[in-house]
């Protein structure tokens, strides 16, 4: 399994220049928080992430592209609300 600080750094170098917060819980579940350091607002949460599934470099890089998709939906949905 990858250490919550070493994923948390390949996080933030994929994702910089935002922050990430990689939390574990009681289920062996991650949670990852992607956000502005300087103002806090966060872009994105994700839950649940099953700590068995982020053993290789190959489940890492898996999960970076899914945070990377989240994230542009996430922006996309923004910037239409943003619009209407």
């Amino acid at each position: 399994m990858i250490y919550l600080a070493q994923l948390r750094a390949q996080l933030e170098q994929h994702f910089s220049p935002l922050a990430c917060d990689c939390s574990v819980s009681g289920d062996n579940s991650v949670t990852v928080k992607l956000y502005h350091p300087a103002s806090g607002q966060v872009d994105l949460v994700v839950s649940g992430l099953s700590v068995a599934h982020l053993r290789t470099p190959e489940a890492v890089a898996s999960l970076i592209e899914e945070l990377r998709y989240e994230l542009e939906s996430n922006n996309l949905h923004q910037r239409q609300d943003s619009v209407s």
